[in-house]
């Protein structure tokens, strides 16, 4: 998990760098420069409030990610142990009994995990809509 968290920033940093350099050439940027508005006034005032949602779907894309990511490793016997519980752990455990009548325990931990990444970028869409400054309310 160590590994998957500083191996994620990188993307996030370029996508957020994109979103900046696009931003900084808008009018309205111009405008507070010639206004007199310092560097952070207008990093705070212009360009975080119309950059937030990128940053918020993309962080919560790379939750989802992670999320999937730790499963896999886990169901592959890489990642976190059995003695610790993880939907990976689950699914493994539950794939022994694919060919008795107990096979159906493999879809609860399937469901869940599909679920709950669903619902990581389900909030992550929420808060993009509420957070955008263009949005009207």
């Amino acid at each position: 998990i160590l590994v998957l968290a500083v191996l994620g920033w990188m993307p996030m940093a370029r996508i957020v760098r994109g979103e900046v350099l696009s931003l900084r050439e808008r009018e309205y940027v111009d405008a507070a420069r010639a206004a007199g508005a310092s560097g952070p006034r207008i990093i705070l005032r212009h360009l975080l409030p119309n950059a937030i949602g990128v940053i918020i779907v993309f962080a919560t894309l790379e939750v989802g990610l992670a999320i999937l990511e730790e499963a896999t490793l886990s169901f592959l016997g890489a990642g976190i142990q059995l003695p610790d519980v993880s939907l990976g752990n689950m699914i493994t455990t539950a794939e022994d009994t694919v060919g008795t009548h107990l096979a159906y325990l493999i879809y609860f931990p399937g469901l869940v995990l599909f679920l709950l990444v669903l619902t990581v970028n389900f909030i992550g869409d929420g808060l993009r809509d509420a957070l955008d400054p263009k949005s009207i309310r």
